[in-house]
């Protein structure tokens, strides 16, 4: 049985705020409590089941410069663990910044790609990119102190607003 549109897009719609209003309690969560208070990510922003995320359309060209900035991300996101391991916290701040922070909006095409989407989802973009540039400056700092927490605490932070955006929203 197939469920009418106005209905497949009224449940879509919900999903998206039920995401978007999780991730929202979270960052408010971080701000209040500090980062090691925060709700873990798998727990924030799981979707009910049979809630469809949605869709975004952007023209082809365009979806598939932004699918590659978005696997881009996670290699980034790989990248900087591994620096991390290695207690290369310089190397971590610089790929965070050059590849995923503010630094990164021009390199990526940012102003081509905001407006297509919903302004949930570009405000989860801008987020996530000030997250990333916020664990660039944590990252330096543990360089000197030898303090991870505030820069694992902030890495958490990028890749809590980048689930919460794959979990509400979906390229079409």
């Amino acid at each position: 049985m197939q469920m009418p549109r106005t209905l497949t897009g009224l449940l879509a719609a919900l999903a998206v705020l039920a995401a978007v209003s999780a991730w929202a309690a979270d960052e408010a969560a971080v701000m209040h409590h500090g980062d090691h208070h925060a709700m873990p990510a798998a727990q924030a922003v799981a979707a009910p089941a049979g809630q469809a995320r949605m869709p975004v359309r952007f023209p082809g060209p365009l979806r598939e410069h932004t699918l590659a900035n978005m696997r881009d991300h996670l290699a980034a996101l790989g990248e900087i663990q591994e620096a991390l391991a290695r207690s290369d916290f310089d190397a971590a701040g610089r790929l965070a910044e050059q590849r995923l922070g503010m630094s990164s909006l021009t390199a990526h095409g940012a102003h081509d790609v905001a407006p297509f989407m919903p302004a949930g989802m570009q405000t989860m973009g801008t987020d996530m990119h000030h997250a990333a540039s916020q664990f660039a400056v944590a990252a330096q700092d543990a360089a000197v102190t030898g303090d991870l927490g505030r820069a694992l605490a902030a890495l958490a932070r990028v890749n809590r607003t980048c689930v919460a955006c794959h979990a509400a929203y979906r390229l079409e």
